[in-house]
Protein backbone atom coordinates (compact mmCIF):
# COMPACT_ATOMS: atom_id res chain seq x y z
CA UNK A 1 0.00 0.00 0.00
CA UNK A 2 1.21 3.61 -0.75
CA UNK A 3 2.04 5.47 1.79
CA UNK A 4 0.82 8.89 2.66
CA UNK A 5 2.94 12.32 1.84
CA UNK A 6 2.45 13.02 5.82
CA UNK A 7 4.31 9.89 7.12
CA UNK A 8 7.66 9.41 8.63
CA UNK A 9 9.53 6.37 6.69
CA UNK A 10 9.63 2.71 8.86
CA UNK A 11 12.51 2.05 11.06
CA UNK A 12 15.20 0.38 9.90
CA UNK A 13 15.15 -3.02 9.73
CA UNK A 14 17.99 -5.45 11.42
CA UNK A 15 21.22 -5.68 9.84
CA UNK A 16 21.10 -9.48 7.87
CA UNK A 17 17.11 -8.15 6.32
CA UNK A 18 19.36 -5.00 5.02
CA UNK A 19 22.12 -6.89 3.56
CA UNK A 20 19.56 -9.66 2.25
CA UNK A 21 17.71 -6.90 0.68
CA UNK A 22 20.36 -5.16 -0.72
CA UNK A 23 21.49 -8.54 -2.38
CA UNK A 24 17.95 -8.88 -4.22
CA UNK A 25 18.45 -5.47 -5.04
CA UNK A 26 21.57 -6.74 -6.94
CA UNK A 27 19.59 -9.05 -9.16
CA UNK A 28 17.37 -7.07 -10.48
CA UNK A 29 16.45 -6.55 -14.00
CA UNK A 30 17.56 -2.52 -14.77
CA UNK A 31 14.93 -0.42 -14.34
CA UNK A 32 14.95 3.07 -16.24
CA UNK A 33 13.48 5.87 -13.56
CA UNK A 34 13.41 10.00 -13.64
CA UNK A 35 14.64 11.50 -10.58
CA UNK A 36 12.72 15.08 -9.82
CA UNK A 37 15.46 16.97 -7.29
CA UNK A 38 14.57 20.02 -5.54
CA UNK A 39 16.04 23.04 -4.85
CA UNK A 40 16.84 24.38 -0.96
CA UNK A 41 20.41 26.29 -1.09
CA UNK A 42 23.11 24.46 1.34
CA UNK A 43 20.43 21.82 2.45
CA UNK A 44 21.27 20.72 -1.54
CA UNK A 45 23.84 18.41 -0.04
CA UNK A 46 21.04 16.16 1.25
CA UNK A 47 20.18 15.49 -1.89
CA UNK A 48 24.13 14.87 -3.17
CA UNK A 49 23.86 12.32 -0.33
CA UNK A 50 20.66 10.37 -1.50
CA UNK A 51 22.33 10.51 -5.35
CA UNK A 52 25.41 9.19 -3.72
CA UNK A 53 23.31 5.76 -2.46
CA UNK A 54 21.33 5.35 -5.21
CA UNK A 55 24.20 5.76 -7.75
CA UNK A 56 25.26 2.46 -6.23
CA UNK A 57 22.34 0.60 -7.29
CA UNK A 58 23.24 -1.10 -10.45
CA UNK A 59 19.93 -1.72 -11.46
CA UNK A 60 18.70 1.91 -11.29
CA UNK A 61 19.07 3.33 -14.92
CA UNK A 62 18.51 7.20 -14.96
CA UNK A 63 16.59 8.35 -17.61
CA UNK A 64 15.86 11.71 -17.04
CA UNK A 65 16.48 14.69 -14.10
CA UNK A 66 14.22 17.57 -13.58
CA UNK A 67 15.91 20.32 -11.37
CA UNK A 68 15.39 23.27 -9.79
CA UNK A 69 18.06 25.82 -8.01
CA UNK A 70 20.60 23.43 -5.82
CA UNK A 71 18.83 20.69 -7.65
CA UNK A 72 19.59 21.76 -11.13
CA UNK A 73 23.15 22.50 -10.06
CA UNK A 74 23.29 18.77 -8.44
CA UNK A 75 21.45 17.08 -11.47
CA UNK A 76 23.75 18.86 -13.83
CA UNK A 77 27.15 17.52 -11.94
CA UNK A 78 25.63 14.35 -12.04
CA UNK A 79 25.31 13.67 -15.50
CA UNK A 80 28.51 15.21 -16.34
CA UNK A 81 30.21 12.99 -14.43
CA UNK A 82 28.17 10.20 -14.93
CA UNK A 83 29.10 10.49 -19.16
CA UNK A 84 33.37 10.88 -18.10
CA UNK A 85 33.41 8.18 -15.48
CA UNK A 86 30.29 6.00 -14.90
CA UNK A 87 28.75 5.85 -11.44
CA UNK A 88 31.80 6.29 -9.86
CA UNK A 89 32.80 9.47 -11.53
CA UNK A 90 29.10 10.98 -11.06
CA UNK A 91 29.91 10.24 -7.14
CA UNK A 92 33.13 11.88 -7.47
CA UNK A 93 31.85 14.60 -9.26
CA UNK A 94 29.40 15.80 -6.92
CA UNK A 95 31.48 15.16 -3.74
CA UNK A 96 33.71 17.95 -5.74
CA UNK A 97 31.43 20.49 -6.57
CA UNK A 98 30.46 20.30 -2.50
CA UNK A 99 33.45 20.29 -1.54
CA UNK A 100 34.21 23.21 -3.30
CA UNK A 101 31.18 25.50 -2.48
CA UNK A 102 32.45 24.74 0.78
CA UNK A 103 35.48 26.21 0.34
CA UNK A 104 34.61 29.71 -1.82
CA UNK A 105 32.29 29.96 1.47
CA UNK A 106 35.30 29.55 3.85
CA UNK A 107 35.63 32.98 4.18
CA UNK A 108 32.51 34.04 3.71
CA UNK A 109 31.11 36.45 6.55
CA UNK A 110 28.21 34.82 6.87
CA UNK A 111 29.31 32.13 9.90
CA UNK A 112 27.54 30.56 12.42
CA UNK A 113 27.77 33.10 15.84
CA UNK A 114 29.77 31.83 18.73
CA UNK A 115 26.93 30.79 20.91
CA UNK A 116 25.39 28.59 17.76
CA UNK A 117 28.38 26.74 17.50
CA UNK A 118 29.15 26.22 21.24
CA UNK A 119 25.26 24.47 21.47
CA UNK A 120 26.39 22.68 18.03
CA UNK A 121 23.04 24.44 15.74
CA UNK A 122 23.67 24.94 12.51
CA UNK A 123 21.51 28.38 12.57
CA UNK A 124 23.09 32.09 11.36
CA UNK A 125 20.67 33.37 13.29
CA UNK A 126 22.91 34.21 15.83
CA UNK A 127 25.43 35.85 13.47
CA UNK A 128 25.42 39.21 13.68
CA UNK A 129 26.57 39.74 9.78
CA UNK A 130 23.83 37.73 8.93
CA UNK A 131 21.18 39.96 10.50
CA UNK A 132 22.57 42.66 9.10
CA UNK A 133 22.52 41.72 5.62
CA UNK A 134 18.95 40.43 6.15
CA UNK A 135 17.85 43.80 7.38
CA UNK A 136 19.93 45.66 4.68
CA UNK A 137 18.22 43.36 1.69
CA UNK A 138 15.03 44.62 2.98
CA UNK A 139 16.34 48.35 2.31
CA UNK A 140 18.46 47.59 -1.01
CA UNK A 141 18.66 45.55 -3.04
CA UNK A 142 21.15 43.26 -5.19
CA UNK A 143 21.84 45.68 -7.62
CA UNK A 144 22.94 48.19 -5.08
CA UNK A 145 24.32 46.16 -2.53
CA UNK A 146 26.16 43.83 -5.11
CA UNK A 147 26.26 46.07 -8.15
CA UNK A 148 28.74 43.87 -10.52
CA UNK A 149 26.59 40.63 -10.31
CA UNK A 150 29.15 38.78 -8.99
CA UNK A 151 28.30 35.19 -7.44
CA UNK A 152 31.04 32.46 -7.20
CA UNK A 153 29.18 29.67 -7.61
CA UNK A 154 29.96 31.54 -11.53
CA UNK A 155 33.32 29.71 -11.39
CA UNK A 156 32.76 26.84 -9.66
CA UNK A 157 30.12 25.78 -12.17
CA UNK A 158 32.52 26.68 -14.83
CA UNK A 159 35.35 24.22 -13.49
CA UNK A 160 33.09 21.82 -12.44
CA UNK A 161 30.63 20.59 -15.36
CA UNK A 162 31.62 20.69 -19.18
CA UNK A 163 28.15 22.11 -20.55
CA UNK A 164 29.17 21.12 -24.26
CA UNK A 165 29.08 17.41 -23.43
CA UNK A 166 25.87 17.95 -21.36
CA UNK A 167 24.06 19.09 -24.61
CA UNK A 168 24.65 15.43 -26.36
CA UNK A 169 24.03 13.77 -23.02
CA UNK A 170 21.88 10.26 -23.23
CA UNK A 171 20.28 11.69 -19.71
CA UNK A 172 17.61 14.07 -20.70
CA UNK A 173 18.10 17.20 -18.28
CA UNK A 174 15.25 19.95 -17.26
CA UNK A 175 16.42 22.43 -15.39
CA UNK A 176 13.81 25.49 -14.36
CA UNK A 177 13.42 29.08 -14.26
CA UNK A 178 11.29 31.76 -13.79
CA UNK A 179 10.47 34.56 -16.06
CA UNK A 180 10.93 37.81 -13.87
CA UNK A 181 8.02 39.38 -16.98
CA UNK A 182 5.98 36.82 -17.58
CA UNK A 183 6.04 34.90 -14.04
CA UNK A 184 6.02 31.48 -16.02
CA UNK A 185 8.72 29.21 -15.69
CA UNK A 186 10.48 27.56 -18.84
CA UNK A 187 12.35 24.18 -18.85
CA UNK A 188 15.84 24.60 -20.58
CA UNK A 189 17.06 21.59 -21.83
CA UNK A 190 20.71 19.49 -22.37
CA UNK A 191 21.44 21.62 -25.42
CA UNK A 192 20.80 25.24 -23.86
CA UNK A 193 22.28 24.67 -20.42
CA UNK A 194 24.90 27.13 -19.57
CA UNK A 195 26.44 28.62 -16.13
CA UNK A 196 23.98 31.02 -16.48
CA UNK A 197 21.06 28.90 -16.62
CA UNK A 198 21.93 27.11 -13.97
CA UNK A 199 22.39 30.44 -12.12
CA UNK A 200 18.82 32.31 -13.01
CA UNK A 201 17.26 28.81 -11.46
CA UNK A 202 19.08 29.52 -8.31
CA UNK A 203 18.25 33.19 -8.32
CA UNK A 204 16.82 34.65 -5.08
CA UNK A 205 15.70 37.76 -6.25
CA UNK A 206 16.77 39.32 -2.28
CA UNK A 207 20.10 38.18 -2.87
CA UNK A 208 20.74 38.47 -6.40
CA UNK A 209 20.63 40.09 -10.04
CA UNK A 210 18.27 38.83 -12.33
CA UNK A 211 19.86 36.83 -14.88
CA UNK A 212 19.80 37.66 -18.47
CA UNK A 213 18.97 34.80 -21.03
CA UNK A 214 17.76 35.27 -24.64
CA UNK A 215 16.77 39.12 -23.82
CA UNK A 216 14.45 38.06 -20.58
CA UNK A 217 15.33 38.15 -17.27
CA UNK A 218 15.09 34.74 -14.80
CA UNK A 219 14.48 34.52 -10.95
CA UNK A 220 14.77 31.07 -9.18
CA UNK A 221 12.77 27.96 -10.81
CA UNK A 222 11.14 27.44 -7.56
CA UNK A 223 8.72 29.70 -7.67
CA UNK A 224 7.51 27.98 -10.79
CA UNK A 225 8.47 24.45 -10.41
CA UNK A 226 10.69 23.32 -7.98
CA UNK A 227 11.09 20.74 -9.56
CA UNK A 228 8.72 20.69 -12.95
CA UNK A 229 7.11 17.32 -13.46
CA UNK A 230 6.09 17.76 -16.74
CA UNK A 231 9.03 17.31 -18.61
CA UNK A 232 9.31 13.47 -17.25
CA UNK A 233 5.88 12.83 -18.34
CA UNK A 234 5.90 13.93 -21.60
CA UNK A 235 10.24 13.43 -22.85
CA UNK A 236 10.61 10.38 -20.71
CA UNK A 237 10.69 6.73 -21.20
CA UNK A 238 10.28 6.06 -17.60
CA UNK A 239 7.32 5.54 -15.64
CA UNK A 240 8.63 5.50 -12.04
CA UNK A 241 9.89 9.41 -10.95
CA UNK A 242 11.93 9.50 -7.70
CA UNK A 243 11.35 12.37 -6.20
CA UNK A 244 13.95 13.96 -3.82
CA UNK A 245 12.43 16.62 -1.93
CA UNK A 246 14.22 19.58 0.55
CA UNK A 247 11.77 21.26 1.76
CA UNK A 248 9.04 20.31 4.17
CA UNK A 249 5.35 19.98 3.00
CA UNK A 250 4.04 19.83 6.40
CA UNK A 251 5.05 21.70 9.44
CA UNK A 252 3.41 20.56 12.53
CA UNK A 253 3.35 23.99 15.21
CA UNK A 254 1.76 27.54 13.96
CA UNK A 255 4.64 29.87 12.97
CA UNK A 256 4.66 33.17 15.33
CA UNK A 257 7.56 34.91 14.87
CA UNK A 258 8.61 37.62 11.70
CA UNK A 259 11.78 34.90 10.30
CA UNK A 260 9.10 31.67 10.85
CA UNK A 261 6.36 33.25 8.80
CA UNK A 262 8.34 33.99 6.38
CA UNK A 263 9.70 30.63 6.00
CA UNK A 264 6.75 28.95 6.03
CA UNK A 265 5.53 31.59 3.32
CA UNK A 266 8.29 30.18 1.13
CA UNK A 267 7.99 26.71 2.15
CA UNK A 268 4.27 26.82 0.58
CA UNK A 269 4.94 28.98 -2.28
CA UNK A 270 7.91 27.01 -3.56
CA UNK A 271 5.92 23.27 -2.72
CA UNK A 272 2.90 25.12 -4.77
CA UNK A 273 3.84 23.98 -8.49
CA UNK A 274 5.13 20.94 -7.29
CA UNK A 275 1.76 20.16 -5.74
CA UNK A 276 -0.09 21.08 -8.21
CA UNK A 277 1.13 18.60 -10.65
CA UNK A 278 0.81 15.75 -8.63
CA UNK A 279 -2.61 16.76 -7.72
CA UNK A 280 -3.21 16.28 -11.46
CA UNK A 281 -1.81 13.04 -11.86
CA UNK A 282 -4.26 11.85 -8.66
CA UNK A 283 -6.81 13.22 -10.88
CA UNK A 284 -5.80 11.70 -14.00
CA UNK A 285 -5.81 8.14 -12.08
CA UNK A 286 -9.37 8.67 -11.06
CA UNK A 287 -10.77 9.93 -14.54
CA UNK A 288 -8.47 8.17 -17.34
CA UNK A 289 -9.05 4.81 -18.97
CA UNK A 290 -5.72 3.16 -19.69
CA UNK A 291 -4.24 4.16 -23.53
CA UNK A 292 -1.45 6.05 -25.97
CA UNK A 293 -3.00 10.00 -24.87
CA UNK A 294 -1.09 12.23 -22.77
CA UNK A 295 -3.35 11.89 -19.94
CA UNK A 296 -3.12 7.98 -19.71
CA UNK A 297 0.83 8.71 -19.44
CA UNK A 298 0.65 10.69 -16.44
CA UNK A 299 -2.04 8.81 -14.84
CA UNK A 300 0.80 6.03 -15.34
CA UNK A 301 3.82 7.76 -13.75
CA UNK A 302 4.49 5.72 -10.53
CA UNK A 303 5.86 8.77 -7.85
CA UNK A 304 8.34 7.54 -5.01
CA UNK A 305 9.64 9.67 -2.40
CA UNK A 306 13.02 10.41 -0.66
CA UNK A 307 12.27 13.36 1.90
CA UNK A 308 14.52 14.89 4.26
CA UNK A 309 13.15 14.67 7.42
CA UNK A 310 15.63 17.08 9.07
CA UNK A 311 14.14 19.81 7.33
CA UNK A 312 11.50 20.76 9.61
CA UNK A 313 14.34 21.00 12.30
CA UNK A 314 16.38 22.96 10.71
CA UNK A 315 15.66 27.24 10.40
CA UNK A 316 15.59 28.80 6.88
CA UNK A 317 19.22 30.70 7.35
CA UNK A 318 21.13 26.89 7.56
CA UNK A 319 20.36 26.93 4.02
CA UNK A 320 23.21 30.06 3.77
CA UNK A 321 25.44 27.24 5.66
CA UNK A 322 28.13 26.04 3.54
CA UNK A 323 30.30 24.94 6.14
CA UNK A 324 31.58 21.48 5.22
CA UNK A 325 30.94 19.63 8.39
CA UNK A 326 27.09 21.00 7.81
CA UNK A 327 27.20 19.64 4.12
CA UNK A 328 28.60 16.56 4.91
CA UNK A 329 26.20 15.50 7.83
CA UNK A 330 23.49 16.45 5.36
CA UNK A 331 24.79 14.31 3.06
CA UNK A 332 25.14 11.45 5.69
CA UNK A 333 21.74 12.01 6.13
CA UNK A 334 20.85 11.50 2.53
CA UNK A 335 22.65 8.56 2.31
CA UNK A 336 20.31 7.24 5.32
CA UNK A 337 17.29 8.35 3.65
CA UNK A 338 17.92 6.68 0.21
CA UNK A 339 18.77 3.28 2.30
CA UNK A 340 15.51 3.33 4.32
CA UNK A 341 13.64 4.33 1.15
CA UNK A 342 15.21 1.70 -0.80
CA UNK A 343 14.51 -0.84 1.94
CA UNK A 344 10.97 0.46 2.61
CA UNK A 345 9.53 0.45 -0.93
CA UNK A 346 12.82 -0.30 -3.18
CA UNK A 347 9.71 -3.23 -4.28
CA UNK A 348 7.33 -0.96 -5.88
CA UNK A 349 10.18 0.54 -8.21
CA UNK A 350 8.34 -0.76 -11.56
CA UNK A 351 5.08 -1.95 -9.85
CA UNK A 352 3.28 0.87 -8.24
CA UNK A 353 3.47 4.24 -6.17
CA UNK A 354 4.91 4.42 -3.09
CA UNK A 355 3.03 7.38 -2.10
CA UNK A 356 -0.66 8.40 -1.79
CA UNK A 357 -1.40 10.99 -4.06
CA UNK A 358 -5.32 10.86 -3.18
CA UNK A 359 -4.77 13.09 -0.17
CA UNK A 360 -3.87 15.96 -1.90
CA UNK A 361 -7.76 15.89 -3.85
CA UNK A 362 -9.01 16.41 -0.39
CA UNK A 363 -10.90 19.93 -0.24
CA UNK A 364 -10.84 19.75 -4.18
Amino acid sequence: MPVPLSKRPARKAAKSSVRAKATSRARRAPLRVDLALQGGGAHGAFTWGVLDRLLEEEWLQIDGISGTSAGAMNAAVLVDGLDRGGREGARQALAAFWRAVSDAARFSPLQRGPLDVLLGRWSLEGSPLFVGMDLASRLWSPYDLNPFGINPLRDILERSIDFEALANSKTRLFITATNVRTGRGRVFRNAELTPDVLLASACLPNMFQAVELDGEYWWDGGYSGNPTITPLVRDCDSNDTILVAINPVEREGRPTTAREILNRINEVSFNAGLLKELRMIAMLRQVVDAGNCEGARWARMRIHLVRNELAAELDSSSKMNAEWAFLTMLHAEGRRAAEAFLERDGGNLGKRSSVDLDVLLDGV
